[in-house]
């Protein structure tokens, strides 16, 4: 029997047993309140208990062999793993009819199941999160035994050019020619960024406003979802349109006043890049906006400000940390980006403030270094695993100054209003 067909007819096994257990449990806690005696749960209550203790683990059972598996290697037989989950779910359908009894609180076993389903949920986040930097870390180190960190985070030539000597013959110069100088990479992504960011955050914090303010309901019916689609654009998209539609035009304004501009340009991948992340600040604002109490509103107006100085002393204050919050979003999503930057901006390590001239990002590279023709133990494959680590520190701490303003800010509002 294929594992397709085991894994369908454990699931239907399952389903029928948690159906017996929900059925057979409320039968029996039905019929003893009929003969009157006094229950701490309903019938239901029971019921559901009773599923729980058939299917969660049976189900838990077969997640944690399947994990385990998969992280130590070894080779369960699919059919034993599922034949056992099935074993420890007719074991947990008889514990459950055991529990329908008078004294067993059967309303607080759920809620304590429902309490520890929800943490599990809540710590994903976190665990996904420590998983990530893991990964990195280990292979980061690798790089780092190879390489020097200061020379990584201080250097300002980036060019792994061993692949190529050792490809030539020539592996004794590999060492020296390689140069893995990471801050014209930071200084790319950030100056792309901050266009990016200059264009998103007046344009959609103004949008926001305007539709959480002054806007008409029917005019903001039709605005607001227009506006969402910006982000459901494809980001492949947004890179011909940079490259074929913006980027010439950056080119013929800055001809026109006198400037030289390249085809591939910063300006160019920043400005569409700012464009499609307007929806994160604008949506997300705008939500922020609209949840500010009208009586603040009606306040401020009474005591005979006008609506632009209620909106500026009074609902942007009260808005402002949601506000950083989107802006943060927006950031992270623009230090994220690759496909615009790869189309419009090139794939040239190059340190210049100048946003008229070609430049990548560290995404960019981490993309060029993990699908290129280098060994996985190479100095330039292994480089991307610390680019990632040193992008991941970065924008933790921006996450953390964010956490930190919003929070002395938060202190200080209140301050004031007591």
């Amino acid at each position: 029997m294929q594992t397709n067909q085991i894994f369908l007819l454990f699931c239907g096994v399952l389903l029928a047993l948690g159906l017996a257990a929900f059925f057979m449990a409320r039968a029996k806690a039905t019929r003893t309140r009929a003969s009157g005696t006094a229950m701490y749960a309903q019938p239901d209550q029971y019921a559901w208990f009773s599923v729980l203790t058939t299917a969660g683990p049976a189900v838990l059972v077969g997640v944690v062999g399947s994990f385990v598996m998969l992280l130590v290697g070894a080779e369960i037989p699919t059919s034993y793993l599922l034949s056992g989950s099935l074993v420890i779910a007719a074991v947990g359908l008889l514990f459950g009819m055991r529990q329908v009894r008078p004294d067993f609180h059967a309303r607080q076993a759920i809620e304590k199941v429902i309490q520890i389903i929800l943490a599990t949920a809540a710590m994903v986040s976190i665990l996904t999160t420590l998983g990530i930097l893991i990964s990195i870390v280990f292979e980061a180190i690798r790089f780092f035994q190879i390489q020097s960190f200061w020379d990584f985070i201080t250097g300002t030539t980036w060019d792994p050019g061993a692949s190529f000597l050792a490809a030539a013959g020539r592996a004794d110069e590999a060492g020296s020619a390689a140069q893995f100088g990471s801050i014209p990479l930071f200084a790319g992504t950030f100056l792309i960024t901050l266009i990016a960011m200059l264009v998103a955050i007046p344009v959609g914090l103004f949008a926001a406003i305007y539709m959480a303010e002054f806007a008409p309901d029917r005019i903001r019916t039709l605005a607001k979802p227009v506006l969402e689609v910006l982000a459901g654009i494809p980001t492949v998209v947004y890179g011909f349109f940079a490259a074929i539609t913006v980027a010439p035009i950056v080119v013929d304004i800055a001809g026109w006043l006198g400037l030289e501009a390249s085809y591939s340009n910063a300006l160019a991948p920043g400005l569409v890049m700012g464009i499609m992340i307007i929806p994160f600040i604008s949506s997300l604002s705008d939500d922020v906006i609209t949840a500010v109490p009208d009586s603040m509103r009606q306040g401020s107006l009474a005591l005979g400000m006008t609506k632009a100085e209620t909106i500026k002393s009074v609902v942007l204050p009260a808005s402002l940390p949601g506000i950083i919050s989107a802006s943060l979003l927006a950031v992270s999503r623009a230090l994220g980006e690759t496909m615009i930057v790869v189309m419009a901006a090139g794939m040239r390590p190059n340190l210049t403030a100048n946003p008229l001239e070609d430049m990548t990002t560290v995404t960019v590279r981490i993309v060029a270094a993990l699908t290129g023709d280098q060994e996985f133990e190479s100095a330039e494959t292994l480089s991307a695993f610390a680019l990632g680590l040193v992008l991941f520190v970065v924008t933790l701490a921006l996450n953390m100054v964010s956490v930190i303003m919003i929070r002395r800010f938060r202190e200080k509002y209140r301050s004031n209003n007591l």
